[in-house]
């Protein structure tokens, strides 16, 4: 069976301003206010709680605010479990994408760096967790993306076939991973990085999710 593995901050939804609210609430409890912008530390907030922390603590100017971090990330993934889905939007288009790649047979799975719990609760909170095969988040193996056995597990407990799989993704963590993996990369422009992912070379840009089931059967064959 031929697997579309998607990434899903920034990929599938939208989940920026609920990952800042969560930071900022952080940075609220240690008495510094709201440190981050949802507007224009976006793209941060797509790569994940410790790269947000690490943001506002600079901001702060703090050299090495490591053990901060460490402290903060827990209670960061409590603030963002309990509000998870205030802010969050599926991008257009996805779920009919989704549907139509099913309709022809293909596996769908999500391969993310967020925990595998949290996406979960994500995913059901948006009403789309009936349409995958699989789930693979952060905790889900000992290491996650960009090392490539969380999307070859991802592939696995689909039922597909890693030689006729796909990356879908949105950072240079997943075209990473695509390549550790041996698969082509497919990187979305309606993320915050924009149609700057295209300087990662992937084997091709998605404008709109509209194009997907034609551009996946175009990088990976029927037979």
């Amino acid at each position: 069976m031929r697997t579309v593995v998607f990434d899903l901050d920034g990929t599938l939804a939208d989940t920026s301003g609920d990952l800042i609210a969560a930071a900022n609430s952080c940075f609220r409890g240690l008495g510094h206010g709201d440190l981050l912008d949802p507007a224009t530390d976006a793209a941060t907030a797509l790569r994940g709680g410790r790269a947000m922390l690490t943001l506002g603590f600079e901001r702060l100017g703090l050299a090495d605010a490591t053990p901060l971090i460490d402290a903060q990330y827990p209670v960061l993934l409590q603030a963002y479990g309990d509000a998870i889905d205030v802010h969050t939007v599926l991008y257009d288009g996805a779920v009919a994408a989704i549907e139509a790649l099913r309709a022809e047979r293909w596996r769908v799975a999500i391969c993310t760096n967020k925990p595998e719990g949290l996406a979960k609760t994500l995913l059901r909170s948006l009403g789309v967790s009936d349409l995958f095969h699989a789930i693979v988040g952060a905790d889900t193996l000992p290491v996650r993306k960009p090392d490539p056995a969380p999307y070859v597990a991802a592939v696995g407990y689909a039922g597909g076939a890693v030689t006729r799989s796909l990356m879908i993704g949105d950072t240079k963590t997943d075209r990473d991973t695509a390549r550790a993996a041996g698969v082509p990369c497919v990187l979305v422009t309606f993320s915050p990085e924009g149609d700057t992912v295209s300087d990662l070379a992937p084997e091709a840009l998605l404008n709109h999710f509209n194009d997907l089931p034609e551009l996946a059967g175009t990088l990976v064959s029927e037979t």
